[in-house]
């Protein structure tokens, strides 16, 4: 943007909260285009659902721009003393219910977690962690038995043989690992959606439209460039876009699917 534009495009941290600093701050600012949220799944599907107090409307104080990216996620256990698939796994856990763990440091990971015990009836335990690098490192020193991480956090410690992936969580190809089966093809089962944490672009409520249809063609046009696509296919940070209306309906699909998730476990973050 800045390049081509011939404007500085500045990218301000706000972190805490479970992003509802950010989220906040976006949320009252000025809608004239300048002030952007590029935000994660949680910021404005599964925060609604986690908090009583949220300050801020994720569905009518913002004017959605574009999906960005959805991201792999990968079922990954340590290489020297892991299962070695999915089902072995599963015999595990059933032969010992309560002592197997997985580590998550982000809602999404707690709730992946969550619908693979209900998919596959195990009892695997949550430990929490602040941080997927956090999560690897209780994976890596024997903390917890398994994780569900982003390929762009796990795969440098696949490739080196450190950690074992036995399936990824959505039915995209990976290239970077080959032939690995989604986690529905390697438990056997019919009825596991898939899985990808995803970030998105949006603007304050009543951003005009022309603004917001501007930075959206500037988005996708960046993001399908070839090289930037590569890059990003990668590791697994696939870039992914749409329209306004259709990043919107997209949001609205999301939220309901994890708020019957996030009531089921009666998670309450306040």
């Amino acid at each position: 943007m800045s390049e081509h534009w011939g404007q500085p495009v500045i990218i301000d941290n706000r972190p805490g909260a479970n992003t509802i600093i950010a989220a906040q701050f976006v949320a009252r600012s000025i809608s004239d285009g300048y002030t952007l949220l590029m935000v994660i799944d949680s910021t404005l599907v599964m925060n609604p659902f986690l908090y009583r107090s949220l300050p801020y409307d994720p569905f009518n104080d913002f004017a959605p721009i574009t999906l960005t990216a959805k991201t792999m996620s990968l079922l990954t256990v340590r290489a020297d003393d892991g299962p070695k698939s999915v089902r072995e796994l599963i015999a595990k856990a059933n032969a010992a219910p309560g002592k197997l763990s997985y580590g998550g440091g982000t809602i999404t990971a707690r709730l992946m977690g969550h619908l693979v015990n209900r998919a596959t009836g195990v009892d695997i335990v949550y430990v929490p962690f602040k941080g997927t690098p956090e999560t690897t490192n209780g994976l890596l020193n024997g903390s917890v038995d398994l994780i569900y991480a982003a390929t762009t956090i796990v795969l440098p410690m696949i490739q080196s043989g450190q950690l074992r992936a036995l399936a990824k969580m959505d039915s995209r190809s990976l290239p970077a690992i080959g032939e690995l089966e989604t986690f529905a093809e390697a438990a056997g089962l019919t009825d596991f959606d898939d899985i990808s944490v995803w970030l998105g672009l949006v603007a304050p409520k009543g951003t005009p439209k022309t603004i917001v249809d501007k930075i959206n063609s500037e988005v996708r046009s960046i993001l399908a460039d070839p090289e930037t696509k590569r890059s990003a296919d990668a590791t697994g940070s696939y870039p992914v876009t749409n329209s306004p209306e259709e990043f919107s309906q997209f949001i609205r699909r999301e939220a309901n699917r994890w708020e019957k998730v996030v009531h089921e476990l009666d998670l309450r973050y306040d």
